[in-house]
């Protein structure tokens, strides 16, 4: 071969090399985590952590499941009883009006609203079967119902509970895209993140199996459970494996550790600027700092 023809070609494999790698445009694990940061305990003890949540100000709340309590933890990491002796949540999240919005598994399994501060508890929907949930900017609330492989929809002003989604493999985590056009539902039992888009009046259309978990070797079931989404549009899913990360386009960009070799079921971004990412793992809390910050849904939330 000509020495100019094979130095061509050399060059012209070294530059494919590149373009597949895409190091400019992956949303790779790198662009995400911080060189030397590790996952810090932030609180222990607990029966079981849930329900992770967060405020404009930073504060991160999760729940006690089994002991009925809401825990806070200040943008110090403080942690501090924020309220108890009520139900046992699984689900946790800050409404458009200030209130808290919850999945509760007993006395009664039900979703709430929790008003503050005087804590006054309105139920929204009875009877039901929730496990995680969202609110959009509009009001709307969406739960899971594992058991029952649906997601289900609340419109808050109109008092209105109706069916969004239906036939999925136990659904579990859910979250909302930054700007609240798209759902994310997360398949416990299968390996399936589904996405929808939210109607203006609320409804859903357009699911798609959109992105693929990574599931244990050997077994179908990913153990998708609480998810969020930090400013760029990535999905942090966690799973049997750990935390899994996803980019808009639905491309994986890896899986961060769980922060001990126990389940992590919820995770949201939390802390100064919304930079931690805290996780709910079995009887601890933890946190690590990220790259990437927060999409800050309802900046008056405090």
């Amino acid at each position: 071969m000509h020495k100019s023809l094979f130095s061509t070609l050399v060059v012209l494999c070294a530059a494919t090399r590149l373009l597949a790698q895409n190091l400019a445009g992956d949303e790779a694990l790198s662009k995400v985590l911080i060189d030397g940061e590790g996952w810090q305990e932030v609180a222990a003890g607990f029966g079981m952590t849930d329900a992770t949540c967060s405020d404009a100000e930073g504060n991160f709340y999760f729940s006690d499941l089994p002991k009925a309590v809401i825990h806070k933890v200040a943008a110090d990491a403080k942690v501090s009883v924020f309220m108890e002796g009520g139900p046992k949540i699984s689900g946790l999240k800050f409404g458009p009006d200030g209130r808290l919005y919850a999945c509760t598994q007993g006395p009664k399994r039900q979703v709430i609203a929790i008003a503050l501060p005087s804590k006054e508890i309105s139920v929204l929907a009875d009877n039901v079967q929730p496990n995680d949930l969202i609110v959009s900017a509009k009001g709307f609330v969406y739960f899971t119902e594992t058991p029952t492989g649906q997601v289900t929809g609340i419109d808050v002003k109109a008092g209105k509970v109706f069916t969004a989604a239906t036939n999925l493999n136990a659904p579990n985590g859910i979250a909302l895209s930054p700007e609240g056009g798209t759902l994310v539902v997360s398949e416990y039992r299968g390996s399936n993140v589904w996405t929808y888009r939210v109607r203006a009046d609320g409804t859903l259309d357009a699911g798609a199996p959109y992105m693929t978990l990574r599931t244990p070797l050997g077994k179908p079931e990913s153990a998708g459970d609480g998810m969020t989404v930090d400013a760029m549009g990535r999905y942090y899913v966690t799973s049997a494996i750990g935390i899994q990360m996803f980019d808009w386009t639905g491309r994986m960009g890896g899986v961060i550790a769980r922060p001990q070799n126990k389940g992590t079921v919820s995770c949201v971004f939390a802390g100064p600027k919304l930079e931690y990412l805290y996780a709910c793992s079995s009887d601890k809390v933890f946190r690590r700092k990220l790259q990437a910050h927060g999409a800050l849904l309802f900046p008056n939330i405090r």
